[in-house]
């Protein structure tokens, strides 16, 4: 198929892209910086520039290559600024969305994320609600996450991957990143908060198989959500990093996912836990 991805040079659609070129698939990498578009010639993509918030040009660039497919992993995370992400949820899905729709695309792939669930009982499955009634700033990712989700089922055809917490290289929790940083000056403490992780390959893997996949929305974590208290100090040890403090209590997000739905379309991460993703990866 010819598939366009938005959000090609981000961490994802790095691993994504390979991956799809090695199924025989055409696919334009949608990139800002042209820095990118080296690398996306070397993985044997081509690729078209455009910024998602200029609408008319996002329009042209959908009409000129015309895929049958657009995936969705756009995400502006490098600030930690929870309104950014949320704006580039809203705003941008809405115009990939219309300029997707008006170039005659079929098919949509969009990257969520599990940690807009409502309090409950247990991890959340699909159906669980989102969490409208959360505070500020959370309450902004949740309406983030509410208007990418219900733009993207706009698309005649449409698949939601609502993935985990991403760890791997050129993430927040990879050996370089923000996370791993705060676990070495030991500012990562084990709370009771519940979560569940997964693996960037095993990211990229799912929005492959997601082109077969039913419409719908999908959990895309490891079978393993757990509490701080048991996961940090395996993150910890994984860095050699301090053993790290332990502090009761939560906050809104924690409640981890189940992944049931995607195993039984066929998914198989190669980390089914980050028992063994934090070992293998990390160092």
């Amino acid at each position: 198929m010819k598939i366009l991805v938005a959000g090609a040079s981000g961490v994802i659609g790095r691993v994504l892209i390979p991956m799809l070129v090695q199924k025989g698939h055409e696919v334009i990498g949608l990139i800002r910086n042209p820095e990118h578009a080296e690398s996306l010639k070397k993985a044997g993509a081509s690729f078209v520039q455009a910024d998602v918030y200029h609408r008319k040009n996002l329009f042209s660039v959908l009409a000129e290559t015309s895929p049958e497919v657009v995936i969705h992993q756009l995400t502006s995370l490098q600030a930690m600024d929870p309104s950014a992400n949320a704006r580039i949820r809203v705003e941008g899905t809405r115009n990939l969305v219309d300029a997707s729709l008006a170039a005659g695309v079929r098919q949509m792939i969009a990257q969520s994320i599990t940690m807009t669930y409502a309090p409950g009982e247990g991890p959340a499955t699909e159906d669980c609600p989102l969490d409208f009634e959360a505070p500020e700033p959370q309450l902004t990712s949740v309406n983030g996450v509410h208007a990418l989700e219900t733009t993207a089922a706009e698309m005649p055809e449409h698949v939601i991957l609502r993935y985990g917490v991403l760890y791997g290289e050129g993430t927040w929790y990879g050996s370089n990143g923000l996370f791993a940083e705060q676990v070495r000056i030991g500012n990562l403490p084990a709370t009771d908060g519940i979560t569940s992780f997964v693996h960037t390959e095993d990211a990229a893997v799912a929005a492959v198989l997601a082109l077969e996949w039913p419409t719908g929305t999908y959990n895309i974590v490891d079978s393993d959500p757990a509490a701080g208290t048991e996961w940090v100090p395996v993150y910890a040890k994984a860095l050699n990093a301090p053993e790290p403090k332990t502090m009761t209590g939560s906050v809104r997000g924690e409640r981890g996912a189940l992944n049931t739905k995607a195993l039984r379309n066929g998914w198989s991460p190669r980390f089914a836990s980050w028992r063994e993703g934090f070992p293998k990866t990390l160092h």
